[in-house]
């Protein structure tokens, strides 16, 4: 697997450049508590690397989801819609938050591997 983090707390697996999936980290939604809302973004719409694409809810707050690299969302999680728990339960599988096609896949050598963003996370 690809997968690379933003210091904002997104992971993306770039497995696919025709479809690579972004979600919140482990350490986010433990931040945030029990996800009860997602704002997911619209198929078709494109966004630049930093870009908010989206917000999460939790009892305890709101946080915006940034977009790790610029790209066009190709699909949303429309389960993760229906159970905004699945970001707790599940953030780094079942609840993904978007699939993306990339604009510039150079763009994810500036991301974290997971050694990294598991030192910058106890950190932050």
């Amino acid at each position: 697997m690809t997968i690379k983090f933003s210091k904002d707390h997104e992971w993306i697996n770039a497995a696919d450049a025709n479809a690579s999936v972004v979600g919140i980290t482990v350490h986010a939604q433990d931040a945030l508590g029990d996800v009860v809302f997602v704002d997911l973004p619209e198929v078709g719409k494109s966004f630049a690397q930093g870009e908010v694409a989206g917000v999460v809810e939790s009892v305890k707050a709101a946080a915006d989801v940034y977009m790790p690299v610029s790209g066009e969302v190709v699909e949303v999680n429309e389960a993760l819609r229906a159970d905004p728990s699945l970001a707790n339960s599940d953030p780094l599988g079942a609840g993904w938050f978007f699939k993306v096609k990339l604009v510039d896949a150079s763009q994810l050598d500036a991301l974290l591997d997971e050694a990294t963003y598991t030192e910058f996370a106890k950190n932050a």
